[in-house]
């Protein structure tokens, strides 16, 4: 978050007028402070007319809400984007409502798959608590979203569907997926503990590898069974992997382990010839970069060589479990709605990153 522009305000009256009048009107988030109670917080598309309606005396309309002649100071960020005054509003809330700045922000948090192994035979569960212990994956678009493909992806698996927390027993009734093969019946004792890790260890290497490590042993075996001649088995083997596929393209487009997502939103900036870059290292929100195009000392300098070394030189931002989360809901807020600005590029380690398409989404955001 950059610095603000701070104006106290005088008391009503002509000067008061004059200054009212001199704010421009620019995106911003702003502040309005008094000598008691809470501050007013909010963001908007006009800073100077929304400004002067809240402190024009003559808008009968607005009288209840009106705060001239009690507001001392008046304090704004200038934003470019609507995804900057997301992060520069949650940033404010957190300061100054740290009592329910989730409900200032009206930040929901969106819907995750995650694997539960507080059990000894752990299990999967779509949550809005990404938090804890086992594996997070999202965030979704929506909840059905992340429904529709947890469903389809424990179908490739046996991982246990029931709810229940297990003390496995020869005598327990079990359930239909046991019955079609579609679990290894743990509750009726008919694995070990380490048979059944073996599975999810399997379910969690291919949310992890974007499903290419159930995809490829398919491949490998079709292609076997191919070359011995045995076709019909081949053929089943190749419907297998489409059904693998057809599972992973069910995924939303941020989906991935939510506690080391990754990547860079490219926005618009105040400046000309110029883009913001907003950074997500491991979950968590970067301070926003301003990333000029024009030469450097009067020589041109490579764009992909400038990226390069803005990447090599980022730090994660350490926070708490908590924040993570908030940090990827106010993500997936942006990324999913419909009012979306600006590119997202997401990457799997800093040393992993597809400049040419980075490249690419900064001459599009900044035009030239």
């Amino acid at each position: 978050m950059g610095s603000p522009r701070n104006f106290p305000l005088p008391a009503p009256g002509p000067e008061l007028d004059a200054l009212l009048a001199s704010l421009p009107d620019l995106p911003a988030v702003f502040l309005l402070t008094a000598a008691g109670g809470q501050p007013y917080l909010s963001k908007t598309g006009v800073l100077g007319r929304r400004v002067r309606r809240l402190l024009n005396a003559d808008d009968k309309r607005r009288a209840a809400l009106n705060l001239r002649g009690v507001v001392e100071h008046l304090s704004y960020w200038p934003t470019a984007s609507r995804l900057e005054s997301a992060l520069v509003f949650y940033e404010l809330a957190r300061e100054h409502y740290p009592e329910n700045y989730l409900k200032v922000c009206n930040l929901r948090m969106p819907s995750y798959m995650r694997l539960l192994s507080r059990n000894d035979f752990p299990r999967t569960q779509v949550t809005m608590r990404p938090t804890g212990r086992g594996l997070a994956f999202g965030p979704f678009r929506s909840r059905a979203s992340a429904e529709e493909f947890e469903k389809a992806t424990l179908d490739l698996f046996q991982v246990r569907r029931c709810q229940e927390d297990l003390h496995p027993s020869p005598e327990h009734p079990g359930c239909i997926y046991g019955e079609m093969a579609q679990c290894l019946r743990p509750c009726q004792a008919a694995v070990t503990r380490d048979e059944y890790a073996s599975e999810v260890e399997r379910l969690v290497e291919f949310l992890s590898t974007e499903g290419r490590s159930l995809a490829e042993t398919v491949e490998r075996m079709r292609d076997s069974f191919s070359a011995d001649m045995q076709f019909e088995e081949a053929s089943r083997q190749h419907r297998r992997l489409e059904k693998i596929q057809s599972v992973w393209r069910l995924r939303d487009e941020l989906a991935t382990g939510a506690s080391s997502m990754n990547g860079v939103a490219v926005l618009k900036a105040a400046e000309a010839n110029a883009v913001t870059l907003v950074f997500l290292l491991d979950g968590a929100w970067l301070v926003p970069l301003i990333f000029n195009l024009q030469a450097v000392d009067g020589r041109p300098v490579s764009l992909d060589r400038r990226l390069r070394e803005i990447l090599q030189a980022l730090e994660p931002r350490q926070i708490t479990q908590a924040e993570r989360a908030e940090h990827l809901a106010l993500l997936a807020r942006w990324f999913y709605s419909s009012w979306r600005d600006g590119e997202w590029l997401s990457f799997p380690r800093q040393d992993n990153v597809a400049y040419r398409k980075l490249v690419n989404m900064v001459h599009r955001v900044s035009g030239v």
